[in-house]
C-alpha cells in the first residue's frame, strides 16, 4: 500500500498546481498524472527487483526475465499513454486488463511467500494478498477507469 502514496501525493500536488496556475483544479489531468507517476515508478522497479519479480510468475510460463522486463516497459509506456489525450482511453482499458492479469502473479507470489525485494521466500504470504494487494488492485482499477475512461 506504500506505493499508493505516490499515486495520492502526485494527484494532490497536481490538483494544487493546477489550482495555483489555472485558477481551478484539473481533476482529469491530476488523476491521470498520479496514475502515470505510479505506473512508471512500478515499471522502473521491474529493473531493480527483476529476480524477485521473476519468482512471482507461475512456473508454467517460460522466459520469466523477458516477461519481467517486457511488463516493466509496458507499464512505463502506459504511464506515458495516460498523459496523451488521444491514447488515454485505450491505454486505460489495456491497463485495467493488465491489472487483472498481474493479479494472477500476485496470487502465485502470496502462495509462495515471495519477497520480491530480497528474491527469496520470506514474504508475508496470503495475509498480504487479502489485506493489501486486493484492496490496492481494486483502487488501481477503479482509479484507472474513473480518470482514464469515465472522465475522459
Amino acid at each position: 500500500m506504500k506505493l499508493l502514496n505516490i499515486l495520492f501525493a502526485v494527484f494532490i500536488l497536481a490538483l494544487l498546481g493546477t489550482y495555483i496556475f489555472q485558477g481551478k483544479p484539473d481533476f482529469l489531468f491530476s488523476g491521470n498524472l498520479g496514475m502515470a507517476a505510479f505506473i512508471i515508478f512500478t515499471g522502473l522497479s521491474h529493473f531493480k527487483f527483476q529476480k524477485g519479480m521473476a519468482m512471482m510468475i507461475p512456473d508454467f510460463v517460460p522466459g520469466k526475465m523477458f516477461w519481467v522486463y517486457f511488463t516493466g516497459v509496458l507499464e512505463m509506456a502506459a504511464g506515458i499513454g495516460l498523459m496523451i489525450p488521444s491514447l488515454r482511453e485505450t491505454t486505460a482499458i489495456l491497463l485495467i486488463i493488465f491489472y487483472v492479469l498481474v493479479f494472477i502473479a500476485n496470487i502465485n507470489s502470496s502462495k509462495k511467500k515471495i519477497n520480491i525485494f530480497k528474491a527469496d521466500y520470506t514474504g508475508p504470504g496470503m495475509n498480504y494478498l487479502y489485506k493489501e494487494r486486493i484492496p490496492m488492485q481494486l483502487i488501481l482499477i477503479v482509479w484507472t477507469w474513473y480518470f482514464g475512461i469515465y472522465l475522459n
